[in-house]
């Protein structure tokens, strides 16, 4: 036992990053199982859409919109989804699939949306890279 005393002592830096980066994995992975919106493929996000009813949410800049956007989409930017939320209606229980670039901001959009109640939401992880990498169809804005 002394010996590790002695390995955390004498190599503080080592030790302390070990630390830090065990105390953001643990973090980062309550997070993930406690969050309250599904991480769907493109597949998944394919037969979502093929839903009458699933709202498309994209929440890109408005520059960013320019290059296309999935059919059907609405665009409410993520700065102001707070705000807006309400334009997504008031059915709760209605599928939402949010989108961005690349996923990230879009899984902030999706605690916005389950914290404001909306029950069935979901990330396109890889944003509308993952969509075109799968040679997927998008509307020019």
């Amino acid at each position: 036992m002394q010996e590790y005393i002695d390995f955390a002592r004498d190599n503080f830096l080592i030790v302390a990053g070990f630390i830090a980066v065990l105390g953001f994995t643990i973090k980062t992975e309550i997070s993930r199982l406690t969050r309250k919106y599904k991480q769907i493929g493109v597949n998944e996000a394919v037969m979502l859409l093929n839903k009458d009813n699933t709202i498309v949410l994209d929440v890109r800049e408005d520059k960013e919109i320019q290059g296309g956007k999935i059919k059907g989409a609405r665009h409410i930017s993520l700065g102001q989804l707070a705000s807006r939320v309400a334009e997504l209606g008031t059915n709760k229980q209605t599928p939402i699939l949010v989108y961005c670039r690349s996923g990230s901001r879009s899984a902030h959009a999706c605690q916005t949306l389950t914290k404001a109640g909306y029950e069935d939401v979901a990330n396109l992880a890889g944003g509308i890279l993952a969509w075109e990498a799968a040679n997927l169809p998008v509307t020019k804005a």
